[in-house]
C-alpha cells in the first residue's frame, strides 16, 4: 500500500529555500570579489631584504633603491651571521652584502616565494648595473626543481584544510552539528583526530613517494598535515555547533573565501592588496602554508609562530565545541523541566 505523498505548503518551504539561496549567492559573490580583487594585479610593496649595519657599499645601494621605489624594505642586522639567520628563519627574502671585486652579493631564498626572490634579483641587478658594481647572486634555500613556482606547499595546505572542514561537515550532517553530550563531543574530537592523522599521512605520501615532489622530511609534512586537518576540523566543528547550518557558510567564508587568497600561498603576502597582507599570520590556510614551507625548506626556528597559531586555533575549536555541547544540553534540560506534566500524572509516570 503506497503512502500518499505529503506536499508542504509554500509558506513552509519558501522562506528557508530563499534564505539558503541568498546565503549561497553571498558566498559566491564574496568568493569572486576576494579572489579577483586579491590576485588580478599583484603589486609588490615593502618586500623585506636584509642588510648589515656598517656595510657601507650595500647600505648605499639599498638607500638608492629605496629612493626610487617602495618595492623593497630594508631590514637591518647587526652582523652577517644575524642576517644569514634572518634569511633561513624567513624574516627576509634575501640579504644584500658587499661581495668580491668591490662588488655586491645578493643571497636569496627562493623556497620562501620564488616570485619575491625574482623581484629582488631584478631590482638589485638593475641597481648594481646603475652603480657600476658587479653583482653575485646565489640561492641559499632553492625551491625544488619539481615545484619551480613554489605552489605545492599552498595547494597541499588547501587540501588539508578542505579535508578537515568537509569531515566536520559530514559528521554534523550525520549526527547533528552539536553533540548531544560531552562523551559524544569527545568521541567526535577523537574521530576527527584519527581522520586527521590518516589524511596527513596520505597527503605527505602523495607529494613524496607518489608524485616525487619532495624526497625528504616526509614525516614532518605528515605531522604538519595532521595538525592542519585537525585544526580546520575543530574550527568548523565549533562554529557549526554554535550556529548550525549558518556556521557552515561562515566556515567556508573564513577558511576558503578569505583564507586562501589571504594565505600568501599563490603570491607572497607583500604582493597582495593591503587589507590581505597580514592575514596569513592568523588564518588557518596561511599558517599551514608557512608551516609546510618551514618543515621542508627552512630552519626549524621559522616554525614557531605557524605552529603556535595552528595549535591555538585547534584548542579554541575544541573549547568552542565543548562549550556549545554544554550550552545546548543545559538548554534541553531546562526545556524538559518547563514542559507541563501530562494529564493524570507526572512526567515520570508510566
Amino acid at each position: 500500500m503506497e503512502e500518499a505523498e505529503r506536499v508542504l505548503p509554500v509558506r513552509d518551504w519558501l522562506p528557508r529555500t530563499v534564505a539558503l539561496l541568498v546565503g549561497t549567492l553571498a558566498l559566491a559573490t564574496a568568493f569572486i570579489a576576494a579572489y579577483v580583487g586579491a590576485l588580478h594585479q599583484p603589486t609588490p610593496r615593502d618586500v623585506p631584504v636584509g642588510v648589515v649595519l656598517g656595510d657601507q657599499r650595500a647600505q648605499a645601494v639599498m638607500s638608492g633603491v629605496r629612493g626610487r621605489t617602495n618595492k623593497i624594505k630594508p631590514v637591518e642586522y647587526d652582523d652577517p651571521e644575524a642576517a644569514a639567520d634572518g634569511l633561513t628563519a624567513r624574516e627576509v627574502y634575501a640579504v644584500l652584502s658587499s661581495g668580491p671585486d668591490n662588488g655586491l652579493r645578493l643571497t636569496t631564498a627562493s623556497a620562501s616565494a620564488p616570485a619575491a626572490a625574482e623581484l629582488v634579483t631584478q631590482v638589485f641587478t638593475q641597481a648594481a648595473r646603475q652603480a657600476n658594481l658587479p653583482l653575485q647572486v646565489s640561492d641559499e634555500v632553492p625551491v625544488e626543481r619539481t615545484d619551480p613556482r613554489g605552489l605545492v606547499p599552498f595547494y597541499l595546505a588547501v587540501g588539508y584544510v578542505l579535508g578537515g572542514y568537509l569531515a566536520s561537515t559530514a559528521l554534523g550532517l550525520r549526527t547533528g552539528t552539536a553533540p548531544v553530550s560531552l562523551p559524544r563531543a569527545g568521541l567526535r574530537v577523537a574521530a576527527l583526530a584519527a581522520y586527521a592523522v590518516v589524511l596527513g599521512i596520505v597527503g605527505a605520501a602523495i607529494v613524496g613517494p607518489v608524485l616525487d615532489v619532495w624526497h625528504h622530511d616526509i614525516p614532518s609534512v605528515a605531522a604538519v598535515g595532521a595538525l592542519t586537518v585537525f585544526t580546520a576540523a575543530m574550527v568548523a566543528s565549533a562554529v557549526q555547533a554554535w550556529l548550525g547550518l549558518l556556521g557552515t557558510g561562515i566556515v567556508i567564508l573564513l577558511l576558503v573565501v578569505l583564507g586562501n587568497p589571504g594565505s600568501g600561498g599563490i603570491y607572497a603576502p607583500e604582493f597582495l592588496p593591503g587589507w590581505l597582507r597580514g592575514m596569513h599570520r592568523w588564518n588557518v590556510p596561511g599558517l599551514a602554508t608557512d608551516l609546510v614551507k618551514s618543515a621542508v625548506y627552512f630552519d626549524r626556528r621559522s616554525m614557531g609562530w605557524p605552529l603556535t597559531g595552528l595549535a591555538g586555533w585547534a584548542l579554541a575549536g575544541i573549547l568552542g565545541l565543548v562549550t556549545a555541547t554544554v550550552f545546548r544540553a543545559h538548554r534541553r534540560a531546562v526545556r524538559s523541566r518547563s514542559r507541563p506534566a501530562p494529564a493524570g500524572g507526572s512526567p515520570a509516570d508510566g
